[in-house]
């Protein structure tokens, strides 16, 4: 058979491409793992009890409705409407998808056709520039390494051709945990309006935010259904990665065309994972919150490990789950990589999964390291340094 360029000419995802130097470590020192944001703390007791409930009901491997459980819908609009100030947003304008990145694939494949372009601030997330290939679509970088990886609205609508359908926000964003301030993404929303485009908003990692503050008023605006498209994700938020759950916030004319291509692609999001996001939403705020503090709590210990540059790796920016650290050695970053997980049993993400340059990037995930481990990051990073 034939296989298709569109997938043959993309690398595979750069986690399973890191990850698979693992088999080759001699050490048995522990692992520092770097590599994915993805909660390594237990999920919580009410929402543990909640999934093994549903597991033994007798309708629990039935498909959940396709618009999604009615609770899930009500609970993630009212917390919508309480964190975004607006009274705009009701149970109608949530869709639960399988995960945050079914949700980008989703709505990019219902806003866009083949040869059409997105705008994509740089570094971005790798499965966002890996989706938009595979859909066809170009990908419009816009550079933001000038601006604190704060996506310019300006920049971003010189970028704008003919063929441009939407604009991407990653905020806090993936790899740089930079969150975009408000009255830039509400500037980006009256750039994307102007030119009838969509404002396509990551908020993956909103609860990690170092503030409590609305992330944004585009929500609170009367128009906001012809531009804006929220993606979240219940994975990091309440640890349930496995059970793929997301969620998108939109105009129903959108959810209506997204629900043709999720019935093609998954039908519904799983039920059981649905079930334990409403019993999170309504019966875990105190440890939703408790996690929230201990992650900001290890993000201040990450930039003081970091502070000084240890083994000339500097941090240039840091927030949510993420470390974006730039690498002072005369190697190509693969290699840095490389050398750290075989040679120094730590692993990292190299940035060329997220720019398309080499330009000695490398993405530290910290958040699940403790603060024993990120002392023993920077004494490990010294080690590189000195091995030459």
């Amino acid at each position: 058979m034939r296989l298709t360029a569109r997938t043959r000419q993309l690398e595979a995802s750069p986690i399973a491409e890191a990850k698979a130097w693992l088999p080759e470590r001699t050490s048995d020192r522990p692992l520092l793992d770097l590599s994915q944001a993805v909660p390594n703390y237990p999920t919580a007791p009410e929402i543990v009890r909640r999934i093994a409930e549903v597991a033994a009901e007798s309708n629990a491997g039935a498909y959940a409705p396709p618009p999604g459980l009615p609770a899930l819908n009500e609970a993630f609009a009212a917390e919508v409407r309480h964190d975004y100030a607006t009274e705009r947003v009701d149970a109608g304008h949530v869709l639960p998808v399988g995960g945050c990145n079914q949700a980008f694939s989703v709505v990019v494949s219902a806003i866009a056709e083949p040869g059409d372009d997105v705008i994509l601030p740089v570094p971005y997330y790798f499965n966002h520039d890996m989706w938009l290939k595979l859909d066809g679509l170009r990908p419009i970088y816009v550079d933001t390494s000038s601006t604190d990886f704060v996506p310019d609205p300006e920049a971003v609508e010189a970028a704008i051709t003919e063929r441009t359908r939407a604009i991407v926000v990653v905020s806090p964003g993936n790899p740089t945990g930079a969150t975009v301030p408000a009255s830039t993404i509400e500037a980006l929303f009256d750039v994307a309006a102007r030119h009838d485009l969509a404002l396509v908003v990551d908020e993956t990692y909103r609860n990690f935010r170092d503030t409590t503050a609305a992330p944004h008023a585009c929500l609170q605006r009367s128009d906001w259904e012809r531009t804006y498209v929220g993606l979240h994700s219940f994975s990091k938020d309440l640890a349930i990665a496995g059970y793929r759950v997301g969620a998108v916030v939109a105009g129903r004319a959108l959810l209506d065309e997204v629900m043709k291509l999720v019935d093609c692609v998954q039908i519904s999001a799983p039920r059981i994972g649905q079930e334990a996001v409403v019993t999170g939403l309504t019966e875990a705020t105190a440890w939703r919150d408790a996690q929230r503090e201990r992650i900001l709590g290890n993000l201040d210990r990450f930039r003081a490990v970091m502070a000084e540059q240890p083994g000339g790796f500097e941090l240039v920016s840091s927030g949510a789950f993420f470390g974006w650290v730039r690498h002072h050695h005369d190697l190509a970053t693969a290699e840095v990589v490389k050398r750290l997980v075989l040679d120094h049993d730590v692993l990292a993400i190299p940035g060329t999964a997220f720019t398309p340059t080499d330009e000695r990037w490398l993405r530290f995930s910290y958040a699940n390291l403790g603060a024993d481990e990120l002392d023993l990051l920077a004494a490990r990073l010294r080690e590189f340094a000195a091995a030459g």
